[in-house]
């Protein structure tokens, strides 16, 4: 299996993320590239039978909350027929930013298969967390 780990990041946290998600997935016998919004990897992204998108939580402290810069992420390439997961990395709350990023991303045409919220400070234990949900996922 080919995944590709595409990532909005501001100060580092959700690159970070991306990079934990991408070694984890190796470790389990997955070839994984990490890429930014600014900087999509298209032949890794044509190549991936899993795409994996993360943003980083924007908004105000308790409500508000949206995937940061989510009008890059609209303009990802279309993903038809891709199966798809989605993160999000966050201080405080959430909100519904694992919603929206569904959205966008089933609005790529992508198949989201499920998403999970990483909080920074333990960055992680939340990207293995993510990606063991993600692969018993996907062996069914």
């Amino acid at each position: 299996m080919n995944a590709v780990v595409i990532h909005e990041s501001l100060t580092g946290n959700t690159e970070k993320a991306a990079l934990l998600i991408a070694e984890r997935l190796v470790a389990a016998g997955v070839d994984a590239v990490v890429c930014s919004t600014a900087k999509v990897d298209f032949q890794a992204l044509a190549d991936a039978d899993l795409v994996i998108v993360g943003s980083w939580t924007d908004g105000l402290f308790l409500f508000g909350q949206k995937p940061a810069r989510s009008g890059r992420l609209a303009k990802l390439p279309f993903m038809t027929g891709k199966r798809c997961a989605v993160f999000c990395t966050y201080a405080i709350e959430t909100g519904k930013t694992l919603e929206k990023l569904t959205e966008i991303m089933e609005g790529r045409g992508a198949d989201v298969v499920g998403g999970y919220a990483i909080k920074r400070s333990a960055l992680g234990e939340g990207a293995q967390e993510f990606v063991d949900r993600l692969l018993g996922v996907l062996a069914v």
